[in-house]
This record gives structure tokens, C-alpha cells and sequence, in this order.
């Protein structure tokens, strides 16, 4: 089995990063099954820094995903508001983000306050970190968390994320992703008094799945169009 193993991308904006990372995903990946039955093409070791978050364009107009009607807002609440931790709670679903950030079981760890009261009291530290992986609760399931650990540090007065990821659906969820985290990183950098710095995030596996190669041919096509168009 070929494999291609690490990329970087540098961006300003979250949807140049995006974009740039769908690009390199269908272009670099090798081909390669998966646990579905289908094949992906993937990269090992994705790694994505984004230089200004909070800079303009932060949703990328070709995400059909993020279109779809309160799509992101629904997403973006479910992360940081734990909009949807009653069907974890009823067992409906494995897990959310926010349970295991804000709640992470079996005892309740706000892990979020954790980075906050770290950085407050040492602002340089490389310990204010948050993970999600319950290894009693994740080792068998079959749709195990993708996010495994947040880390979070100041420099320069600004706070900086990394993100680290052990599967990721390239196409059809890292933008989401990277707009969730992004917002968790502002939030923590209000409760600090601090400006967001560079989020920089890390996929173990990065990946399109064979079902929407269409799709992404598409998106690819649109983009190569209006950069084509920019240079007339």
C-alpha cells in the first residue's frame, strides 16, 4: 500500500486554508482503504497554519456543508455552548466536543477553565492543554472523537491554539472544524484579555473519502475557474 506522508499549508485566512487543503488532499493523496469499505485518498500528517483566523474571508463560499441552512451556527453552539450534550446524557449519541472539553467524564473536568486558570497564573506555560479521548469509553466504538487534544500558549500577547486531530474528513468537515475551534480560541482569549494569535492545526489522517470524489472534482474546478479569472 503507497502512502504520502506530510504536507504543510500557510495561510492567512481559515477558507485559504481550507481551500489549499482540499487541493493538496485530491492532488498528493494516495489512494489507500478504509474501515468503510471504500477507499480515501489520504495524507499522513497534515500539518495547517493559519496565520490571521480572524481575518476575512473566515467561511469559504464553496463549502456546500456550511451553506446548508444554520448549518455552522447549529455546529459552532454545539461545541461551545454544549447544545447538544442532552443526547449524549440519553445515550443518542457516543460524545460531543463540548461534553468532553467542558464535562470530560467520569468526573466532570471543565478543561477549558483548566487553560484559562494556567495561562492566567503562568502565560508561557506548555502545560494548558485539554484532550478528548476516554480510552474505557473510545477504544471500541465504531465512530470514535477526531479531535484528541487542544494546546494552548501566549506569546507576543496573543494566545495561540494547535489542534490535533487522529482522522479527518478533509472536504466535508475540517472547515467547520477549524471555525469551531477558532471561536473556542477567541473565548479563551477574552477570559484572558488577549488578542487571538496563529491556530495551527494537525491531522494524524487527512482525507477524501471515494463517495464525494464528484463533489470535490467540482469544488476544484470552481476554484481553478476564479483563480483563472483573478489573473485575467
Amino acid at each position: 500500500m503507497s502512502c504520502a506522508i506530510g504536507a504543510l499549508i500557510r495561510a492567512r485566512t481559515i477558507a485559504e486554508a481550507w481551500e489549499e487543503s482540499v487541493i493538496k488532499c485530491w492532488r498528493e493523496g494516495a489512494e489507500v482503504p478504509t474501515e468503510y469499505g471504500e477507499k480515501s485518498k489520504e495524507i499522513l500528517g497534515l500539518l495547517v497554519v493559519v496565520e490571521e483566523p480572524f481575518s476575512e474571508p473566515r467561511v469559504h463560499r464553496g463549502d456546500i456543508y456550511a451553506a446548508m441552512k444554520d448549518s455552522l451556527r447549529k455546529y459552532i453552539e454545539e461545541v461551545l455552548e454544549g447544545s447538544f450534550d442532552w443526547a449524549v446524557k440519553e445515550g443518542k449519541i457516543h460524545y460531543t466536543y463540548h461534553e468532553r472539553l467542558f464535562n470530560y467524564p467520569p468526573n466532570g473536568i471543565n478543561q477549558i477553565n483548566y487553560i484559562v486558570e494556567k495561562l492566567s497564573k503562568v502565560s508561557y506555560s506548555r502545560r494548558a492543554q485539554a484532550i478528548t479521548w476516554v480510552p474505557e469509553k473510545d477504544m471500541w466504538v465504531d465512530s470514535p472523537p477526531c479531535l484528541q487534544r487542544i494546546w494552548c500558549t501566549v506569546r507576543d500577547g496573543k494566545l495561540i491554539m494547535h489542534t490535533s486531530w487522529r482522522s479527518r474528513d478533509i472536504f466535508r468537515a475540517m472547515h467547520m472544524n477549524m471555525l469551531a475551534m477558532t471561536e473556542l480560541q477567541k473565548m479563551i482569549s477574552e477570559k484572558l484579555g488577549l488578542e487571538v494569535g496563529a491556530y495551527i492545526d494537525f491531522s494524524n489522517s487527512a482525507h477524501i473519502y471515494e463517495r464525494i470524489y464528484s463533489d470535490v472534482k467540482r469544488f476544484i474546478e470552481v476554484v481553478e475557474k476564479r483563480r483563472l479569472g483573478n489573473r485575467v
